[in-house]
């Protein structure tokens, strides 16, 4: 085997070796050469932790795998150190005649074959043995040396190897082993794999035990999904077409990738340019062809785009990163401190919690950190150790939360929340049963009244992706300021569908960027743009005041809609008037509050979300809307039918906020029938968007874009019966838009 240099770093006890000059592999399991390396380089430097094998291809060992091979360096260690084989130390008694046959005999296996080969050696001093207990029987002349070569020096080694870990997890697989056999070591050792110009370490090996549960393509990258015994969680396994190139194409990637970076443009400008990843992916191409016809590797064009788009997801991209944000089903990712020492971790939408088979360095790290403060233009340091951040991945948009020293005492740690690339509607959150039909109606109504709304809940109770939906329900021609210090709503796709959105953004009150206008500097702003529904990506703190002071003296005219943090009603008030300043009074200006709830299952292995409440908030309290009845709720969730039904409240048209918009309707006014029919209505229609979408297998129907142009249709329809009629007659406007809607799928039209 060829010299291979080596480094080993203190502080990760990391010992690297470098195989590139090798004419052989670099992984363990496959290479007796590779073990006999690592075993030598381990006799002289113990207090090792992981081991890295570099080629193509870094194979790194770690945890009991490097106890293993270190158990084997220390017994070659004790028969060096003892002079176990030396004729010194034989007893005086021994002849010393057959030393030499049986001296050579051990010099190969005790410290040639057991660097190499240790389950190999552990067989031949098996076989020594009886050799041995044979030739002892004879009663010749050497019968007692070799008695004492069995049973002082064979059954010796014999204990110290079956005291390691490597020979107890090969005992029960020794039936027909031929020495020199690597199969057995493929089953013991299962190193986290990386090509050279990836930085995230994968486990290449399924799970030990692992039962594979399901198996999809997202894109050209196989994810599976494994459960393992005796553990709660799954194992979401994924293989990117990366991990699966030949060596030829490793070697012109990672030609490739070292000339980009050395190339790579420094100007923040051009880093969080839209087109840099186009214009990455286009000097890759070019690249990649000439590097692979230097080298002599032909790549045909599909070979030279599949590369280009790896090579950009690792030079202008966020690495393995975005194989894990392509995936629609993962909604969270979380990579905690020391990002080097655990595996990723998800939030599947049907596995809930999973591990992956992906474990991030602290290079990952450092460079995803890198290009997070390049494009938000954020600092990120000790002494502002937060950034809080929306970025545009292939695909879609990522939140990123993201930790270092300062407050996270051992680096950087990320969560980072998905947001699905089209946004919610209603009719998706039907078909996810997050809310039925009537509360979609419900909902829909209101925001045609123009009332003011808080969508209330937790952390990943679907606060923001309900209020996306309800921005929806407004027609296209209305006018939206939104307002948000971490951009989160789905602004561009509202925009590409034609709304009429003007979007500010604020200072957060985690990061405190000092360029940004504090939040309620930015609403006072938003409400001198003129008349216009104000949207609020999450009402946090001083802008509270500033908000419902606009409420109260009726400088909104049109729907007024937010989120915030509480898990009831009055949840929501104690946080709006204990904690945030508002004075109760003020409170008052608040029509409907929505909860949302991340539920559990009875087993707590699954989660699911689901509105809970939908609640009016009505005028006639004083101090406390709880005890005085401020608080009425219109749909209630019943966790036996795992449903939103009506209240009696609702069903028999007492509520306050619904009459008060009716009242503003000449047709509705005093007549709740009608009300009902049109909320009915509504209903009908997001219900059928849901049936035709699964009848015909045609998800987009309950897609942004054919939402719009329903809710759009809806309106013509009405206002066409209005003029016919005189009244907006229900059946006749649900027939109308039904026909609209067939003719509209049937001619494959856009809509």
């Amino acid at each position: 085997m060829a010299v291979c240099e080596y480094t080993y770093d203190e502080d990760s006890r990391r010992l690297k070796i470098d195989c590139l000059g090798c004419v052989y592999g670099a992984s363990v399991e496959d290479y007796d050469s590779c073990m006999s390396l690592v075993i030598d380089k381990l006799l002289s430097n113990k207090n090792v932790g992981s081991i890295v094998l570099a080629k193509e291809r870094e194979y790194e060992y770690s945890g009991e795998q490097v106890k293993m091979l270190l158990e084997i360096a220390r017994i070659i260690e004790d028969i060096v150190r003892e002079k176990t084989i030396s004729y010194s130390t034989l007893k005086p008694e021994t002849c010393g005649r057959c030393y030499p046959d049986f001296s050579q005999r051990m010099q190969y296996i005790a410290i040639n074959l057991l660097r190499r080969d240790p389950v190999g050696a552990y067989v031949e001093l098996i076989r020594e043995a009886r050799e041995l207990l044979v030739k002892s029987e004879r009663r010749d002349g050497c019968s007692k040396c070799y008695r004492y070569y069995k049973e002082e020096i064979i059954d010796m080694l014999k204990k110290k190897l079956e005291a390691t870990k490597m020979i107890q997890l090969a005992k029960p697989h020794l039936s027909g082993y031929h020495v020199g056999s690597r199969e057995i070591y493929r089953q013991i050792f299962t190193p986290s794999v990386r090509p050279n110009f990836m930085l995230t370490r994968y486990m290449i090996t399924p799970p030990e035990g692992g039962t594979s549960v399901d198996r999809y393509s997202v894109g050209d990258i196989q994810v599976e999904i494994y459960k393992v015994p005796q553990h709660a969680h799954y194992v979401y396994h994924v293989v990117p077409p990366e991990f699966n190139l030949s060596e030829e194409k490793y070697a012109v990637m990672d030609a490739a990738r070292r000339y980009m970076a050395s190339h790579r443009p420094k100007t923040a400008e051009f880093v969080r340019s839209e087109k840099v990843r186009e214009i990455f992916y286009n000097i890759g191409r070019d690249m990649l062809r000439e590097v692979a016809d230097k080298m002599g590797v032909y790549l045909t064009a599909k070979d030279v785009d599949q590369l280009a788009n790896i090579l950009t997801r690792y030079t202008a991209g966020l690495g393995v990163l975005e194989v894990l944000l392509a995936d629609e089903k993962i909604q969270d990712i979380y990579i905690n401190s020391p990002v080097e020492s655990q595996p990723v971790m998800i939030f599947h939408q049907t596995y809930q919690e999973c591990l992956t088979n992906l474990i991030p360095t602290r290079e990952d790290a450092e460079s995803w950190a890198t290009r997070l403060r390049i494009q938000s233009g954020r600092p990120l340091d000790e002494a502002n150790p937060v950034l809080d951040t929306d970025i545009a991945v292939p695909g879609g948009k990522a939140r990123f939360a993201v930790i270092t020293k300062g407050l996270s005492p051992e680096g950087f740690g990320f969560a980072i929340r998905r947001h699905r690339d089209k946004p919610w509607t209603l009719p998706l959150f039907i078909k996810s049963g997050m809310m039925s039909p009537l509360s979609a109606g419900l909902l829909s109504f209101l925001v045609d009244g123009s009332v003011s709304l808080l969508v209330a809940g937790g952390r990943g109770a679907g606060k923001t992706s309900v209020l996306g939906a309800l921005m929806l329900e407004l027609l296209p021609k209305v006018r939206i300021v939104t307002i948000e210090d971490t951009l989160e709503l789905p602004i561009d796709q509202l925009r590409d569908l034609g709304y009429n959105i003007e979007s500010l953004k604020s200072r957060s009150v985690i990061t405190h960027v000092e360029s940004e206008m504090p939040a309620e500097e930015a609403l006072r702003t938003a409400l001198r743009l003129g008349d216009s529904a104000l949207i609020i990506g999450e009402i946090r703190s001083k802008e509270a005041s500033a908000l419902y002071e606009a409420m109260r003296v009726g400088a909104l005219s049109n729907v007024v809609a937010g989120t915030i943090h509480g898990e009831s009603p009055y949840g929501v008030y104690d946080r709006v008037v204990n904690d945030l300043g508002v004075p109760p009074t003020s409170f008052k200006a608040t029509d409907i509050i929505m909860i949302c709830k991340s539920l559990r299952t009875a087993d707590g292995l699954k989660r699911f979300r689901r509105m809970t409440e939908v609640t009016e908030v009505r005028k006639h309290w004083e101090t406390n809307p709880q005890k005085e009845g401020g608080f009425v709720n219109l749909l209630e969730y019943s966790g036996k039918e795992d449903m939103l039904k009506p209240t009696d409240t609702l069903t028999n048209g007492e509520s306050e906020v619904l009459n008060r918009v009716a009242s503003y309707v000449k047709e509705w006014h005093g007549n709740w029938e009608t009300v009902w029919s049109n909320i009915q209505l509504r209903a009908k229609m997001k219900e059928s968007l849901v049936k035709y979408s699964d009848k015909l297998n045609m998800p987009e129907l309950m897609e942004a874009e054919w939402i719009t142009s329903s809710n759009s249709q809806y309106h013509i329809l009405a206002e066409k019966s209005r003029e016919e009629t005189g009244t907006t007659a229900p059946k006749m406007i649900y027939d109308e838009w039904e026909k609209w809607l067939r003719l509209k799928i049937k001619s494959g039209s856009k809509v």
